[in-house]
């Protein structure tokens, strides 16, 4: 008991040095401020602390270690080792010397054995980390027989409180790839105790005489049996071999003898006890051993500083002389704390798995430990090591936290190329030095640029002075403070968050020494994981849960069936890996929430509790912010990341769990089996999802509502508008924020993110009302711009309708009052809002009205064309016209641009005059009323109805018209249809058409004068005498038959010697044109015209001799001339025709003559085998003659036939009847003189029978041939 009597004396001191040494280092810091200055500094400080959000979540776990803590237990050693995919393994050592492996994260206890008879200094596991199980492993998961082996044996003889007699075989452990593990403690008691987690009776212990603090196994132990231990002694040992089952002595220095046992042992000739071989000594005890995580370095620290060394694997050939070399030294910092300290302050070593490092996103933009897999590669089966030649090529780093002091370490394969690290097989880079103003309790990477520490602290005013040393002898331990783990930033060396308080009990007892840390890898998720993974995370926790709650998993709804389980055990199966635990959990034991996330897990660890520290989830995250009042944060979180809901009260809400079966050897299989299997199917239930999403809507609503209420309260209403635009979903919230915005008289800021679309259930339209009635006194702008925006289902339109009137009503809002500069602005905002509104509420004829005043021609006829609002236009004409017409245009613009600019208006009216529905008496009336006449709009009017200019198509719409020949006639007549019954309206009103064409269209008014019958002769007159119009004043006289003034007109007003002569031809008048000869015979041009002009309308001779003597008429002799030539062409043209006239007489007479010369011939009873076709003239059907017939009745002449026969020229021939009846008359006609006349039998010369026959027949027969005359038709 020597051994553990020293441990004990040297844990006193050194529990006594440590709380001296911080108080030392506290009170040694210099200040530099007031005591004043110093508490509005805290009290600020506190004040921010309360503001920042925590970077770790904490939970105890305590209550979930009860067996480690039974009968007043108290963990002395901890180390927790696990993959980044599925579980981990975690070892605790006691005061007692008891070693309990619990599993992870479900902490059952897998296997308790008692190893020590003192307190357990360190623990180490080989391979670090733990494999993986084999994806293939049913078949070596068959526990060890109780028959087959033993319990552990207590080589340190019994623990505190326990009976080995009767105390229960405990089950044995699978044996399973992830259990295959060598566990190795040492202890103050001076033993290393090395024992396979699987097989009972592969335990080694092996005494070294003075307290070990440190002990490291190779990561191949299981192939080498090696381990590294230092403690007290002050030696680095390398211990090999060794045989399973015994107790042994250290034999590090007994010499040959001890050299030639362990030579013959290898070869089993020897006992076999193992060999030792001191590597190191002389410089202090040693504290901390570590193997790094390829195994190719090793990491201790004794009280002169950090020691590396090159261990013996995965060398190269030409590389072995360099295993177990130093290859760097790191001395302590030179402070004289450090002199006195540096033996008693614990070192933490850790070799840092950087892929298993959380993000650096503080932002918690993500869940907890999901992250990408890094781009490099790295061990993450945890099977095998990788090969020596990949090892190589990494550097590894190394954090150290000793004392006040944590250095980051960086190890390189392969020395400098020349210096002093020339021709080292590895190289040593420090990265960091950090100095603390508290004692390292543990340390790790949190992120890559993130230190976690754990820190001791002890209070300011028990620290001992800095001339006090401490002395040996017992004296009053001072009371020490609650640790707290802080995370340092590795490039500013400061703090990036408040530290946290750890909350542990009797911390006030406790040194540094007292505290352990340790780190679990966040999970890395593939692409093709995080796919697998979904039914997982629905389940609830991921992969964490399944190794949590097994029989949840496989019991539920949500249950993953195999293809190939189809037994009724099926259902309760679970992979063989999860069913070791012993003892079980109590019925009222669970794990926290927060040891089933992905993230890394820290491990803070005391003597009598557990706190595991992990990243916040998103849950975390947002119950902060709503803790906070950061409602914003909260509800976009929400948004971007719903499941920050879905998983507040998913571990709470859980049942316990049942204590897990174990099923038939062949039944099982390992999680990872399950995980990857391809052919798995997963069912999940819909109705949790639906549960989850209408949880989160009611959340979103929650924090939306707080927020726009934490916005109005400050003031900061523009905000808040927007973020009802943004938060707010239904009917009823939006009425009550519209309705508080209002009250607040805040409008301009919730007026723009008002839904525009109906919602479920609909905002109430009275909303609506209020906010349109608001800017119809206020913003005609904005009013404008709501109702473009705005559907007119949402709201009501009566009531703004009578809002816009009651305004228009005031009197301050006309056409004339300035609006920015503008005329007329806001009285034309209102009128469009009017007449849309009128639309929505059906009254389209004052939505016209609205637009007519507007001047908006587009819209009105579109109204018009889609409501045939023709007639609601009949009193409002005027302004009708005007539609297109600007007031500008109206004072100053020509004829042509008024009339282009109401063309259209125009020809819709004479459109529908045509129509009967505006009559022309209306539209006088009212342009006359307006402008008097006449006036250029009524004239257009007009004129469009003289000459038929109508709307292209009708006003209710147009039709395509095929584009035919036919078609183009049609439309031809149809315009010619509309021309005449235009003039005919017209001609109602003719003296209104006269007086507006002679004003504005004298061309038209000739043609109206010489087409229309109606006007008044007197008034036109008047009117052309009024206007001086000539032409139209001679007209008119011609028309009253006062030819004789109107050639006076002609002679005296106009002097058109060309319009007299047409004027006198026309007439055809002889007095006319005595008048002309007199009226123009002192006008010596109109003689000359006379002479040019008149032809031989007057007698040349008769001028001639009018002419008076002596008067000097210019160009006389041409006029004659010209005269007299035209008469000659008079004359030859006359002989010409006569001579042709008479030619043609003769020839028309010579072959009459010839014909009447010419026999005819008769055949009778001839029949002619070649038929004619004639048609029948009465019949209009054809018919074939053949000569020898008659075309009347087909019959052939035969020598009998009595009737009486006429033949033409042509030698058509036809019974006398046949031939009337050809020309259509009755046999009753024909004179009884010509039917009863008898041909003499005889040859009779008299003439005179024969004269009177003809003369009848050519009466009755005076058109021809009928069959000649049918063949020229």
């Amino acid at each position: 008991m020597a051994p553990e009597a020293d441990g004990s004396e040297h844990g006193n001191e050194i529990g006594d040095r440590l709380k001296a040494s911080n108080g030392k280092m506290q009170s040694g810091q210099e200040t530099h401020s007031s005591e004043g200055e110093e508490e509005d500094e805290e009290e600020q400080e506190e004040e921010e602390e309360e503001d920042e959000e925590p970077r770790l979540k904490y939970a105890s776990l305590t209550k979930h270690l009860k067996p480690v803590y039974r009968n007043g237990g108290a963990t002395s050693s901890f180390l927790v080792g696990g993959d980044k995919m599925v579980r981990g393994t975690m070892v605790i050592g006691t005061h007692d010397g008891n070693i309990h492996v619990l599993s992870l994260p479900s902490l059952s206890s897998i296997k308790v054995y008692h190893a020590h008879s003192a307190s357990v200094s360190a623990v180490s596991i080989s391979p670090f980390p733990p494999p993986l199980p084999s994806p293939k492993s049913n078949a070596n998961t068959r526990p060890v027989s109780a028959q087959q082996s033993s319990p552990v044996p207590s080589f340190a003889g019994t623990s505190k409180g326990s009976n080995p007699g009767r105390s229960p075989k405990p089950p044995p452990v699978p044996v399973t790839n992830s259990n295959q593990i060598y566990i190795a403690t040492s202890s103050i008691d001076g033993n290393v105790c090395v024992a396979s987690l699987i097989d009972p009776k592969d335990v080694m212990l092996r005494n070294f005489g003075r307290p070990v603090h440190g002990v490291a196994l190779s990561p191949e132990y299981k192939i080498d049996h090696s381990y590294l231990s230092g403690g007290l002694a002050g030696n680095l040992i390398l211990t090999v071999g060794g045989r399973s089952g015994t107790s042994s002595t250290s034999n590090a220095g007994a010499g040959a003898a001890a050299a030639a046992s362990g030579w013959l042992g290898a070869f089993g000739l020897g006992s076999n006890t193992g060999k030792d071989t001191i590597l190191h000594s002389g410089e202090g005890a040693i504290r901390t051993i570590q193997w790094s995580l390829s195994g190719n370095y090793v990491v201790w620290v004794n009280e002169k500083g950090i020691k590396l060394m090159r261990s013996n694997l995965h060398l190269e050939t030409n590389d072995s002389e360099s295993a177990w070399k130093r290859i760097s030294h790191i001395d302590h910092p030179n402070r004289a704390v450090w002199e006195e300290m540096a033996g008693v302050w614990k070192p933490h070593a850790k070799w840092i798995d950087e892929t298993g490092l959380e993000t650096e996103d503080l932002d918690m933009s993500q869940v907890n430990g999901l992250q990408k897999a890094p781009s490099h590669p790295s061990n993450t089966t945890g099977a095998s090591l990788p090969k020596p030649a990949a090892r190589r090529t990494r550097s590894e780093k190394l954090v150290v936290g000793w004392g006040d002091t944590i250095w980051i370490i960086n190890v390189l394969p392969g020395g400098a190329t020349s210096g002093k690290d020339a021709g080292k097989i590895a190289r040593v880079e420090i990265l960091t030095i950090l100095r603390t103003d508290c004692i390292v309790s543990g340390v790790s990477l949190y992120t890559p640029s993130l230190l976690i520490v754990l820190a001791y602290i002890t209070p300011e005013e028990s620290a001992f002075s800095p001339q006090s040393t401490p002395t040996r002898g017992r004296h009053r331990r001072q009371n020490a403070l609650q640790p707290e783990i802080r995370l340092i930033d590795v490039e500013t060396k400061e703090e990036v968050s408040v530290a946290d308080t750890l909350n542990v009990s009797r911390y006030e007892s406790l040194s540094a020494t007292d505290y352990h840390l340790e780190v679990l890898p966040a999970m890395q998720i593939t692409q093709k994981a995080a796919a697998a993974r979904g039914a997982f995370e629905i389940i609830g926790g991921g992969i964490w849960d399944v190794g949590m709650y097994p029989a949840r998993l496989f019991s539920s709804a949500a249950s993953v069936q195999s293809n190939g389980s189809h037994s009724a055990e099926s259902s309760s199966r679970v992979p063989s890996d999860l069913h070791v635990a012993s003892p079980v959990l109590g019925s009222d034991q669970t794990v926290h929430p927060s040891a089933l996330t992905h993230g890394m897990k820290i491990f803070i660890q005391s003597p009598y509790d557990c706190v595991l520290a992990t990243k916040p989830t998103l849950a975390d995250h947002f119950n902060w912010l709503d803790t906070h009042a950061m409602y914003e944060e909260a509800w976009n979180l929400l948004d971007q990341h719903p499941e920050a809901v879905g998983d507040n009260s998913e571990a709470s809400t859980e049942s316990t769990p049942s204590t897990p079966t174990r099923a038939p050897a062949k039944e099982q299989g390992t999680l990872m089996d399950f995980f990857l299997d391809d052919k798995s199917q997963t069912t999940v239930s819909g109705s949790g999802r639906r549960n989850l999403d209408s949880h989160v809507e009611r959340e979103k609503r929650r924090i939306g509502e707080l927020w726009i209420q934490q916005l109005t309260k400050h003031k900061n209403w523009g905000k808040a508008g927007a973020t009802c635009e943004k938060v707010l979903t239904t009917g009823d919230h939006w009425e009550h924020w519209v309705w508080v915005f209002a009250q607040a008289d805040k409008f301009e800021e919730i007026t723009p993110h008002i839904p525009s679309t109906q919602l479920q259930p609909p905002l109430p339209s009275i909303v609506y009302e209020m906010v349109l009635g608001y800017y119809v006194s206020n913003d005609r702008n904005r009013l404008k711009g709501l109702l473009e925006r705005w559907s007119t289902e949402l709201f009501d339109a009566g009531p703004v309708i009578e809002a816009i009137q009651g305004r228009l009503q005031v009197g301050d809002i006309s056409e004339t009052t300035i609006e920015d500069g503008e005329v007329g602005r806001d009285w034309r905002i209102l009128m469009q809002c009017l007449a849309k509104l009128y639309l929505a509420d059906g009254r389209p004829a004052q939505a016209l009205g609205c637009y007519i005043r507007l001047q908006d021609a587009d819209a009105a006829m579109r109204l018009i064309g889609e409501y045939h609002l023709v007639d609601a236009i009949s009193d409002n004409i005027p302004d009708f016209i005007l539609l297109r017409v600007s007031k500008e245009q109206q004072r100053s613009a020509r004829m042509p641009e008024l009339e282009q600019a109401s063309r259209e208006a125009i020809r819709l009216l004479v459109a529908e005059a045509h129509h009967g529905i505006v009559r022309p008496e209306s539209v006088i009336k009212q342009l006359d009323t307006r402008y008097g006449i006449p006036n250029p709009y009524l004239f257009f009017y007009f004129r469009a109805l003289w000459e038929g200019e109508t709307a292209s198509a009708s006003p209710g719409g147009q039709t395509d018209v095929e584009n035919t020949s036919r078609a183009r006639k049609q439309t031809l007549i149809d315009e010619r249809l509309v021309a005449t019954e235009g003039k005919a309206l017209v001609s109602d009103h003719a003296d209104t058409a006269l007086l507006l064409f002679a004003e504005y269209d004298r061309p038209l008014l000739m043609r109206f004068l010489k087409m229309s019958q109606t006007y008044t002769l007197d008034f036109a007159s008047r009117i052309c005498k009024q206007r001086n119009y000539i032409p139209e004043l001679v007209y008119l006289l011609s028309k009253e038959g006062r030819m004789t003034e109107a050639l006076r007109l002609i002679i005296n007003e106009i002097g058109d010697v060309r319009q007299a002569i047409a004027f006198a031809k026309e007439q055809d008048d002889q007095s006319l044109w005595d008048d002309l000869l007199n009226y123009s015979m002192y006008k010596p041009s109109f003689i000359r015209g006379l002479l040019e002009e008149v032809g031989t309308s007057i007698d040349p001779v008769k001028l001639v001799r009018k002419i008076p003597e002596g008067l000097a008429v210019e160009g006389l002799k041409g006029g004659l001339m010209r005269m007299i030539r035209e008469y000659e062409i008079q004359h030859s043209i006359s002989e010409g025709v006569a001579r042709v006239l008479r030619g043609e007489v003769a020839a028309a007479m010579a072959d009459k003559g010839k014909g009447l010369n010419k026999g005819i011939k008769f055949e009778i009873g001839v029949t002619n085998k070649d038929p004619i076709t004639m048609h029948n003239p009465r019949t209009g059907r054809p018919r074939q003659i053949k000569k020898g017939q008659c075309p009347g009745c087909e019959k052939a002449f035969l020598p009998e036939d009595a009737e009486l026969l006429i033949s033409f020229p042509c030698q058509h021939v036809y019974h006398l009847p046949c031939l009337l009846s050809f020309e259509g008359k009755e046999l009753e006609d024909v004179p009884a003189s010509l039917m009863n006349l008898e041909w003499q039998s005889e040859y009779d010369r008299s003439i005179g029978p024969k004269i009177d026959h003809a003369a009848l027949l050519r009466n009755q027969v005076n058109r021809g041939c009928p069959l000649e005359k049918s063949d020229a038709g």
